[in-house]
Parts: structure tokens; sequence; C-alpha cells
């Protein structure tokens, strides 16, 4: 069983340290958005850049430091592993010893469930500890499933984040796997296949999860209404989209419209 602890979103150059590098009684899982930041794990410097996931089991003496004039954004998530029976941790990588790291092909799916995980855990909304649980598990199966799998094969790297590329630039539209099977040269299946195999998702979530990410901003720095966002990224039926923002970030789209900046006059 897992149990959060604190669940953090760092962003910006800040330099931020554990209070004492001494071992930690707790696990840590940080997932990093964009930039470059610095730890240090018993001694060892890791250097982690956008993709990278790093798993700290507890016990670990470490601490993490910006890159000056660099920028970064990255979620981590602090936790404990029940020791309360004698059965085995739900996954094998908490059975084992010694931080691991790897570049993940599933980043937009961790992040995205991360980003839920820490508005749930900001706003101490009810049942937030349940579903944070819930959340975090999911993550470290699939980390799980990719350490288990090894490197990934760069040639399928390659094809997906050609893919991935595509959908960035036409997200606001209809895209399906025929366009996507044009951009890698194979067929449509088989596009689709690699593509739900390399990021954990299907094109449709994906392209979901573009769009919201895009709403979430534009609710925040602009001017624009609920209903012009969602016309403008593609959702022709209001209802639909507040349905689909309130599934991939836990709260309303009004909810992240109060956040937004007010024009200096």
């Amino acid at each position: 069983m897992l149990e959060i602890r604190e669940v953090r979103h760092d962003a910006g150059t800040m330099q931020w340290y554990e209070e004492e590098p001494e071992p930690s009684d707790h696990w840590s899982l940080i997932l990093m958005g964009y930039g470059r930041c610095i730890y240090w794990i018993e001694g060892e410097k890791v250097l982690l850049e956008k993709g990278d996931i790093l798993l700290v089991p507890a016990g670990s003496v470490f601490y993490g430091k910006s890159i000056p004039s660099v920028s970064h954004e990255k979620y981590a998530v602090s936790f404990t592993v029940s020791d309360a029976s004698a059965a085995a941790p739900p996954l094998p990588l908490l059975a084992g010893t010694g931080f691991k790291r790897l570049r993940s092909a599933k980043t937009e799916l961790l992040l995205a469930r991360a980003a839920v995980m820490h508005e749930q855990w900001r706003e101490k909304l009810p049942y937030a500890e349940v579903l944070c649980g819930a959340l975090l598990l999911e993550c470290l199966t699939y980390v799980n499933r990719e350490w288990d799998q090894g490197p990934l094969s760069s040639v399928k790297h390659r094809q997906a984040e050609q893919m991935k590329s595509f959908l960035k630039n036409r997200y606001r539209g209809k895209v399906t796997k025929e366009d996507l099977a044009a951009v890698i040269g194979k067929s449509p299946n088989y596009a689709a296949s690699l593509f739900s195999e390399m990021t954990g998702q299907t094109i449709s979530d994906y392209v979901h999860g573009l769009r919201i990410k895009t709403a979430v901003y534009l609710l925040r720095h602009s001017g624009l209404t609920v209903a012009d966002i969602a016309e403008q990224l593609g959702y022709c039926d209001a209802s639909y989209f507040h349905r689909t923002f309130k599934k991939l970030t836990g709260t309303a789209p009004s909810e992240v419209m109060k956040e937004r900046e007010t024009p200096l006059l």
C-alpha cells in the first residue's frame, strides 16, 4: 500500500534542497517536464532532462538543485510503502535498492497524471489522498513496465516522436491514424498500435491531453471565454469540453479561470 506524503510542482530557476542531506524516510518519484536540473544521490551526480523519470528509495541521502540560468519544470511525489503486512510491494521497483533513472516514452501521460495529483493535493479536495494514491500507483506501473522492457528501440522512438510532433502542430483539428501512418510511412493500424505502445495513450487521448493543456493556459492567461476556448480547440460541443476538462484535470474550467491574471491598468 502506498501513502502520499507530498506532491510538489517546481518550476522556474529557483534552487531547492532537502532541509538536511540525511537519509530520507520516504520514497520520491520525480518527473521532468522540461529543462534540466541536478540531483546528488548518495554522492552521485545525476542530471535530469525533459522526459526523465527518477525513483529514489527511502533511506537514500539526496538533494536537488536548479542549474543557474536554466529554467525547468518537474513534479516530485513523496510517498511511503506500507510494511504493515508480509506481502511483497505491489511492483518490483519498490522492492529494489538504489535509485532508478529512465527516459520515458510516456512523458505526457505521466505529467498529466502528476498535474492532477498536484491539483488534488494543493486544493485538499475530498478523498484527495485516495485519488492521488491511485494515480501514483498507475504512474509507477507504467514506469516499472518501461524499466522491465529496457532501453527504447531507436526506430520506434523516432517514429513515435515524429507522430507526436505532427499532433502537436495539428491537435486543434481532426487527426486520424491514416494521417499518422503517412507521417512514418507505415500502415494505419501499425501507426495506431505503435503510438499506443510508446505513449500509453490512444491517438484520441493524446490529442485531448494537448487540447486541455492549452485550455489551462488560455483560461489563466487570455481574455477568452470558456466557450471561445472550447471552440478554438476544436470542441464544437461546449458540454463535451467541460466533461473532458474535468476528467483530465479534476476540476472545472471555471475554477481554473478564477486564477486568471488581472490585466495591468
